[in-house]
């Protein structure tokens, strides 16, 4: 992958595609800090990654990230509520201080009555708007959302996807879908096309 220019403002939500093996994870990988690239600059709102180790990179992933995954990497162990305040616990955020927004988030995505509910008990379209309530509630700068709705009927993907863009609007966070359907991309504000020769509207 070379020549992958891209710059985004906040309350920005774009959609990536291309073919399989083009490059879209690893790109997720970049912008996610996971991997080093071998040349160019990578920056969230002007910090350069390549000034912060390892531990540096993990506190930008912990404080301004949010992940939506398409296999949803809810603990089935921690219930709802506990599952979405996991990003505030990691930043040392207890009690009703990481509670009340939790709850707030599951309202959002529907799920209020189910706060104290166990993952095993739920759908796999519930699962994904608990995904997204956990993604969303540290209030992150930026939310990756790789392939959410990969494991999702027609019906779910579509709610997940308003959902998702919905909340990343509302939030004023900055937004990346990456994803190999173009009724996904479709949801997004603007489509990026991935190629071997870069990123192209």
């Amino acid at each position: 992958m070379n020549n992958a220019t891209l710059q985004l403002q906040a309350g920005e939500y774009v959609a990536v595609v291309g073919e399989s093996g083009v490059g879209k994870s690893t790109l997720l990988n970049l912008i996610a800090g996971l991997d080093r690239p071998d040349t160019g600059k990578i920056s969230l709102d002007g910090v350069d990654y390549a000034s912060l180790d390892e531990a540096g990179l993990t506190r930008l992933r912990r404080d301004s990230f949010g992940f939506v995954f398409q296999a949803f990497h809810i603990l089935p162990h921690l219930t709802l509520l506990q599952n979405v305040m996991l990003p505030c616990w990691l930043q040392g955020i207890d009690g009703e201080a990481a509670a009340a927004p939790a709850r707030q988030l599951l309202a959002a995505v529907g799920l209020q009555d189910r706060a104290e509910s166990w993952p095993k008990e739920l759908s796999g379209g519930e699962l994904q708007r608990v995904a997204i309530a956990r993604a969303l509630v540290h209030r992150p700068r930026l939310v990756l959302a790789d392939e959410p709705t990969g494991n999702l009927d027609p019906v779910n993907a579509r709610r997940v996807l308003a959902l998702l863009g919905e909340r990343i609007r509302a939030s004023g966070a900055i937004g990346i879908l990456v994803t190999h359907s173009p009724e996904a991309a479709a949801t997004a504000d603007r489509v990026l096309h991935l190629t071997t020769d870069g990123l192209q509207a």
